[in-house]
């Protein structure tokens, strides 16, 4: 059972020389690839900067990182120890290494695709509370990790993984065997495993998995509503089926988190100032204790920015690990409160019933009438770790708005968040303007900016309009939209919504002056370089099942090219003077065509339509109106970033 380590301080117990010995004449490593080989010799293992520029490591400029198996001491005192002269020297041998089969070759070349990019967080000069309650949610994590890798089917497979260090830091890092990246996720011969066996979920009978089309024979079934609830596994029993809950079906793992709950809770319960998280924390273990997570929710609710300074959401809530798209699955995101995220709470709270009516104002009464708006404008977090579901091999969330299901979502009395330090490092922004360049006119990429605000700004939008329009508790004919659309169309939808949501209200806010029309245009070239992203990592997974962002990216890019406000040029250069072959954005006509997306997505969504659904996916997902070639080619040329954590805590 795969378990997550914290590497607390970055000093060790024996010292070393200031340089680390390597071979006479080694090649020169660039921290990129010091770092992929790191990961490909599966060491905790991160060099952080060259501040110096010296093209060497420095014991200032290295971080010994999380989830790993062991917790080696790279520096003592400013100095190398034993430990980091042996890893650098491995580092050295590795780069000259060639892989000795193909299943081996194609595991090096997903994990050589990646770009490690590093979360740092010093939680050692916390008061005393704060750190024990630290240290104490840092075990919830491990634990679940350790129950999310045995609901997604990981822990199932992992003693027969490959003994070589690249297989086994691929199975850590992807939760199983299969390799994730656009490059290798198609190639049958890439596992962390010989003859690269299928990963079964647990949350479904193994046997039934082996179906292609199991999801919608579930769907299907007159008590497909029992079965596909988000907190159940489904159990055979004899020739039949039955829903198990998950404190039921996970009941030693549960009780090990609700324990650890207890824990944190009575620790920070040392800050009279943190009483609402102590609530949240006393429910959250009850929850994990009998499966009834509304009143977690509820207290949880009642958490914000102005009265804690943490942000914990501990729970099974996403549903796109599964498959189906139906079952809740396990995380932990544990991170600080970032302040800033009051002043446009403050800026845009006033706003919200104006956008409902705007939303409302798009489609006939019979289709949606607008309602009551009250929700909690996006808090802004910086993440210590993510755990569980919340931990991807690529990327990260970099918004959300919970819970799914409930009267806390119902009423619209949830939480939003958006996420301020993922994609902020140096590294990251290069790649990012590099790979826009190549697919921008110079005359759009003069609307394109470093500067994160346009980003954040789209995804407060985005989480805001999960809340808005026909959202969770929206029912056409008493049906929700998992029952008329299936659980994958379904979740892309309810994407789109808010993604277009994010375009739509941009506008808006420029007109109330809360965005100037330089930094509305900056927010939409953003948005489509986003979407250009999520295009390139292709529209389906290889069993098949819809990948959301990328069919909503693709429905926006392919929707705005008909109206004319995007065009691809073939012959144009792009922005970097050396690729053939551009889109330009006319932002001048961009809000009015916006706002018809925006309109034929309420109509989908409000009328429960699954013919147009299906119609809109078919016109831009399983075509060729976008050249997902010609986007992916170029997005391949720079590493996907893979987020790799430090945590100090002492």
């Amino acid at each position: 059972m795969l378990r997550s380590l914290w590497i607390l301080p970055l000093v060790a117990a024996c010292g070393g020389p200031v340089r680390p010995e390597v071979a006479e004449d080694p090649v020169p490593l660039s921290r990129l690839r010091f770092n992929q080989l790191a990961l490909r010799l599966n060491l905790p293992l991160y060099w952080i900067d060259d501040a110096n520029e010296s093209g060497a490591p420095d014991p200032s400029e290295i971080a010994t990182l999380a989830f790993y198996a062991s917790a080696p001491r790279w520096t003592e005192s400013g100095r190398f120890t034993d430990a980091f002269e042996d890893a650098y020297a491995a580092i050295q041998r590795e780069d000259g290494e060639t892989a000795t089969s193909p299943r081996l070759q194609s595991v090096h070349q997903e994990l050589g695709s990646v770009a490690p990019t590093l979360l740092h967080a010093e939680l050692g000069d916390l008061p005393g509370p704060h750190q024990q309650f630290a240290e104490a949610m840092l075990q919830v994590g491990s634990e679940i990790d350790a129950l999310y890798a045995l609901q997604v089917g990981m822990t199932a497979l992992s003693e027969r993984v490959a003994d070589d260090p690249a297989s086994q830091s691929l199975f850590r890092r992807n939760w199983g065997p299969q390799c994730r990246s656009p490059l290798t996720e198609s190639n049958p011969a890439c596992s962390a495993i010989e003859g690269a066996p299928k990963q079964s979920v647990d949350v479904y009978p193994r046997e039934m998995q082996e179906e292609r089309y199991f999801c919608v024979q579930l769907e299907e079934r007159a008590d497909a509503a029992d079965l596909l609830g988000p907190f159940t596994v489904v159990r055979a029993d004899g020739d039949s089926l039955a829903a198990v809950p998950y404190h039921e079906a996970y009941a030693p793992q549960m009780g090990a988190i609700a324990e650890h709950l207890d824990r944190a809770r009575e620790a920070i319960a040392q800050d009279p100032a943190e009483g609402a998280l102590v609530a949240y924390l006393q429910a959250a273990a009850q929850a994990f204790r009998d499966n009834q997570w509304e009143p977690a929710d509820e207290a949880w609710s009642r958490m914000n920015a102005r009265n804690s300074s943490w942000y914990v959401r501990v729970a099974p809530d996403e549903v796109y690990w599964d498959p189906c798209s139906h079952k809740a699955g396990f995380h932990l995101t544990f991170a600080r409160i970032d302040s800033g995220s009051l002043v446009w709470q403050d800026r845009l709270n006033p706003l919200q019933q104006t956008m409902e009516e705007s939303l409302a104002s798009l489609v006939d009464d019979e289709v949606y009438q607008a309602r009551d708006a009250s929700f909690h404008m996006p808090d802004f977090i910086a993440i210590v770790a993510n755990f569980g579901d919340d931990r991807d091999p690529f990327g990260a969330t970099i918004g959300q708005s919970l819970p799914n299901w409930g009267p806390v979502a119902e009423e619209g009395r949830g939480r939003t968040v958006a996420m301020t330090n993922l994609y902020t490092d140096g590294d990251s922004l290069a790649r990012r303007r590099t790979t826009s360049a190549s697919l921008f006119t110079e005359a759009t990429m003069a609307h394109y900016t470093d500067d994160s605000a346009p980003g954040l700004m789209s995804t407060i939008l985005h989480e805001a309009t999960h809340n808005l329009g026909p959202a969770s508790e929206y029912r056409v004919g008493g049906r929700s939209d998992e029952e008329i659309f299936g659980g994958g169309m379904a979740s892309m939808l309810e994407e789109l919504k808010a993604q277009s949501g994010a375009l739509y209200f941009v506008s808006l806010l420029q007109e109330r002056g809360l965005l100037t029309e330089a930094q509305a245009r900056e927010t939409y070239v953003d948005s489509i370089a986003w979407a250009l992203g999520h295009i390139s990592r292709g529209m389906y997974t290889p069993s098949g099942w819809r990948k959301a962002y990328s069919q909503l990216s693709a429905i926006q890019v392919g929707f705005l090219m008909n109206e004319g406000v995007i065009t691809f040029d073939e012959a144009a250069f792009a922005a970097n003077g050396t690729d053939r072959g551009a889109f330009n954005l006319d932002l001048e006509r961009f809000p009015d065509a916006v706002g018809r997306m925006m309109t034929e997505v309420m109509r989908i969504k409000g009328a429960g339509d699954k013919t147009a659904a299906e119609a809109l996916a078919a016109r831009y997902v399983d075509s060729d109106v976008v050249p997902m070639s010609l986007i992916t080619e170029r997005h391949q040329r720079q590493p996907r970033a893979s987020f790799v954590f430090s945590i100090v805590t002492e």
